[in-house]
């Protein structure tokens, strides 16, 4: 009945292997070196869709060929199996907001058009929104391998323990990233005269231009979605965040947001059409493996911010125009009494 209820609204499939490339041997990433790493991995996506072409996987090639476009500012691109890649929009090195998203089930790289889609909608949506001076970045992390809507994977916290390591050593890669201007990198995007001057004007007075204060260092915001909140929910502990949002969750695995021992604000939301708020919030043993994800985020006594997300369904979270996606914005950009609620 669990199973039942959390993966009939959606459906999925199994993807056989294809060949592809291991993933692009770097250094870890600076500043200085985002270009260089993000050229990297559009030529790894390029290999990826050639052998992807000959193995005759025409939509897999296609995905990846679109992946190697020059525009396109990958962290990570692994083409293998399923398929993981971390997506920069906007100027990572010298954002001041930056947005981490974290998908649910059914996201890889057959389907990442839509992930990246709901990116690229708060990418706008900060951008016209953000106080003259503030400048901000999103990062679509497609870094762990999600559950199929159609398994019983989706129904347990397996993916999302295997996933919490890796959230953890990628917001400390961020962290480290960010903590450094880099003294000049644009990160994959030209900063303004105008912007370079604010940021002369907020670095003057420190003992090193190019690297940031405590109190300049960037505010990140981890919006989980869907499955996603479960890997939140597993990660929060200890990570270096300052918000994390749950939205249309089917829980974290823990009964409060006290439990999840983060000093970062914990939000939650669910639009009025979302087929999550029919899942059962148990959690149960079953032959050993723990079934169900606890209390749901929405209810008073988990003690999150709940705030407005309108009547949208489990998918329109990032809709343009929608309540959800301006009252995430307005997380993002420390705006917290503007945020909306029902």
């Amino acid at each position: 009945m669990i199973t039942g209820a959390v993966v009939l609204p959606l459906s999925g499939a199994a993807r056989a292997e294809i060949p592809a490339p291991s993933p692009a041997a770097l250094p870890p990433v600076t500043a200085a070196t985002l270009e260089e790493t993000y050229e990297a991995n559009r030529a790894n996506a390029a290999e990826a869709s050639r052998m992807a072409a000959e193995y005759g996987d025409r939509e897999r090639a296609a995905a990846d060929r679109e992946m190697a476009d020059p525009s396109r500012r990958f962290l990570s691109f692994d083409g293998r199996g399923f398929g993981l890649a971390t997506e920069v929009f906007g100027d990572l090195a010298h954002a001041d907001r930056i947005a981490v998203l974290v998908p649910g089930s059914d996201t890889s790289i057959d389907t990442y058009d839509r992930f990246r889609d709901t990116a690229r909608a708060l990418h706008q949506r900060l951008t016209r929104e953000a106080p003259r001076g503030t400048r901000t970045a999103v990062v679509a992390w497609l870094g762990y391998q999600t559950p199929g809507t159609v398994s019983t994977t989706v129904t347990t916290t397996t993916r999302a323990e295997k996933a919490a390591p890796e959230l953890r050593a990628f917001i400390r890669q961020l962290r480290a990233l960010t903590a450094d201007e880099g003294n000049g990198a644009t990160g994959g995007g030209t900063v303004s005269a105008g912007k370079e001057a604010e940021s002369a004007g907020k670095g003057a007075g420190s003992a090193d231009a190019g690297t940031r204060t405590p109190e300049q260092r960037p505010r990140i915001s981890l919006l989980c979605h869907s499955y996603g909140s479960v890997v939140c929910g597993r990660a929060a502990s200890g990570l270096d965040v300052d918000d994390i949002a749950l939205i249309g969750s089917p829980g974290t695995g823990v009964d409060t947001a006290a439990a999840l021992h983060t000093r970062a604000r914990v939000w939650a939301a669910r639009g009025g059409d979302d087929w999550v708020a029919e899942v059962p919030h148990i959690r149960i043993d079953v032959l050993g493996t723990t079934v169900g994800f606890g209390t749901d985020p929405m209810s008073p006594s988990f003690g999150a911010r709940v705030f407005a997300a309108g009547d949208g369904g489990h998918s329109d979270y990032f809709r343009p125009g929608s309540p959800s996606l301006a009252n995430l914005t307005r997380i993002v950009l420390g705006e917290t009494s503007e945020v909306t609620h029902d």
